[in-house]
């Protein structure tokens, strides 16, 4: 039974519900029900689909997470930045209004879905640690650039195409002059009215007396109250006569049962940007649901995350709708307004429900605008350029992995930007690991504690080298320490050994078994002995498997101290049988 709980985690929560538990998790479920309902149809307006879409991947979605996730407060669904993604995949293989269109993205969640949770089922959640905070950080920031531009057509009224900034500037730029006033008037009072109600609406409602219950549902209500009222304006004045642009019918129901395709060209199409958005989703969803789980002092599984996350995608692949992950935002609202289980969203999906079967036709006014409105406010919060600053003070190295993953998602458009982000990350990764830091080390007088020698005032002896390995030992970096220990024995003919301290090191590889191989002989030819200290056991039980400890011509000490007492007494007594053999073969 516990591998069964293990991949069912309903089974463990749902023992200990209780009243309180339900109270709880049903005001969190009217809260975020509000809060989802007009996102839900402005995603599905980013992603490019109709807007129905939009609820269908909230409701068998969030069901299915509840009942394979780990995290009690995260809140599946339709996110900006994944919605941006599935337009920029589905847009390169059908067109935008068409069902070839519809069925990609029905295709693009299977196949996310059967992604995440192979690599649940194969525990692979430490791919994602390829993508780097800067990087997705640059990504985010980026896209979020990207998505509130995307959207000032239709605050304008006017037509406009790009996948990339530039083109999308241009395009705003060239169609000017066929801006609609009104649809202009409508979109920029709603974005006005929900930049003030993020920011001060919970205040004036304090200030009024409101209970703080109703203040913060009130406050989350500020883009319905910005729906419903443009929504009866644009009916009352019979705007959409005059130009104005709306939602129009919505399908009334339940979400259906769908099909995605599977020709193999399409999932060929489809199968790289797949995996690009599960990564990106995983990442930001596991972000999320760690950071709440720790202020609870509770813990998710980020395996079995995969697996609960792949099953909402492959639920919104068979019941029409599109790739989702946990949001960040919802998430937050979800864990402030007091859920505890995963039931919370399992009550949020019935109240979408609700609003499928019994709301649709009260949005058919519903302005464009507004839900264009709606988007630019929630991603602009995305939007964080101080990261540039941050990075760059810290590490230049960092700075340029978030300038390049910005600047080539703005330029050339997210997909290359998240594939140059992973492409980046790795690269960074394997620059900073091929230059270990190595720091030749001293004794602290009145210790037995090494210290490095360029900062701190040590013993040192001439004819020992004690150098600190910083870093594990493997194919990128191992003929980094083979120069650097040949540019350091050469620097003077005194040095009799050589220590190797390994308290950092935990892996050994086999290319860095050779190099040492190498430095050995080199040494041996030198009349240099090599030696090793503070070996872990793991890379120990490695080094034993293979022929150079019985090559080495040195010993292998505990400590280092252990290292120094012995070496610098052996060459105290061998200072005395130098001979003119020994100068004459190091000056060779």
């Amino acid at each position: 039974m516990p591998s069964f709980r293990q991949y069912f985690p309903i089974l463990v929560w749902v023992r200990d519900y209780d009243k309180s538990a339900l109270s709880n998790d049903l005001i969190a479920a009217v809260i975020v029900t509000i809060m989802l309902i007009p996102q839900s149809l402005a995603y599905a307006l980013l992603a490019g689909l109709p807007p129905e879409a939009g609820i269908y991947a909230s409701i068998a979605p969030i069901l299915l997470y509840a009942v394979f996730g780990t995290s009690r407060a995260l809140a599946v669904g339709p996110v900006a930045v994944v919605s941006l993604l599935t337009a920029s995949a589905v847009g390169q293989v059908a067109e935008q209004g068409t069902a070839g269109y519809v069925v990609a993205t029905l295709t693009l969640a299977f196949l996310s879905g059967s992604f995440l949770v192979l690599m649940g089922v194969l525990k692979l959640g430490f791919i994602a640690n390829f993508l780097s905070h800067p990087v997705i950080a640059g990504f985010i920031t980026a896209s979020g650039i990207l998505i509130a531009t995307s959207q000032i057509k239709h605050i304008l009224g006017i037509r406009a195409e790009g996948h990339t900034l530039p083109e999308m500037l241009y395009s705003i730029a060239l169609s000017l002059g066929e801006v609609n006033w009104i649809t202009l008037l409508i979109g920029a009072s709603a974005t006005g009215f929900l930049f003030w109600a993020r920011k001060h609406l919970k205040q004036t409602l304090h200030g009024m007396g409101t209970p703080p219950l109703l203040a913060d549902i009130l406050n989350k209500a500020g883009p319905v109250a910005a729906v419903v009222t443009t929504t009866v304006v644009v009916w009352g004045f019979d705007l959409a006569e005059k130009g104005v642009k709306i939602v129009g019918e919505v399908p009334q129901g339940l979400p259906p049962l769908t099909m995605p395709g599977f020709a193999p060209d399409l999932i060929g199409a489809l199968l790289v940007p797949a995996i690009l958005i599960s990564i990106i989703g995983f990442v930001e969803s596991v972000s999320v649901a760690q950071t709440l789980a720790a202020k609870r002092r509770q813990r998710i599984d980020p395996d079995q995350e995969l697996i609960g996350l792949g099953a909402a995608n492959l639920g919104a692949a068979f019941t029409g709708g599109y790739p989702v992950t946990g949001g960040f935002a919802r998430s937050v609202v979800n864990f402030d307004a007091g859920a505890e289980t995963p039931a919370a969203g399992a009550f949020t999906a019935i109240g979408l429900a609700l609003a499928a079967v019994a709301l649709t036709p009260l949005v058919y006014y519903l302005p464009i605008a507004t839900l264009a409105a709606t988007i630019i406010v929630a991603v602009l919060s995305l939007v964080d350029l101080s990261i540039l600053k941050k990075t760059w003070t810290y590490s230049h190295a960092d700075f340029i992995a978030v300038a390049a993953t910005i600047l080539l998602t703005l330029g050339l458009g997210v997909e290359i930007g998240v594939a140059s982000g992973v492409i980046l990350s790795v690269v960074l990764h394997l620059y900073k690991t091929s230059r270990p830091h190595v720091a030749e080390v001293g004794l602290v007088p009145g210790t037995q504690h090494f210290r490095n020698i360029d900062r701190h005032n040590v013993q040192t002896d001439p004819r020992l080298v004690s150098l600190r390995v910083d870093e594990s030992l493997y194919f990128v970096n191992a003929r980094f320490l083979e120069d650097l220990i040949q540019k350091r024995v050469t620097e003077g003919c005194a040095i009799k050994h050589v220590v190797l301290m390994f308290s950092a090191v935990n892996m050994v590889d086999y290319s860095a078994l050779e190099s040492l191989e190498a430095i050995n002989h080199r040494l041996k030819d030198m009349g240099v002995g090599l030696h090793l200290s503070e070996v872990k056991g793991p890379v120990m039980d490695r080094l034993q498997r293979s022929d150079f400890i019985d090559e080495m011509n040195g010993k292998i000490f505990l400590s280092q101290y252990e290292a120094w007492a012995n070496l610098t007494a052996g060459a105290q007594q061998g200072a005395a049988d130098t001979g003119q053999g020994d100068q004459l073969r190091c000056g060779a």
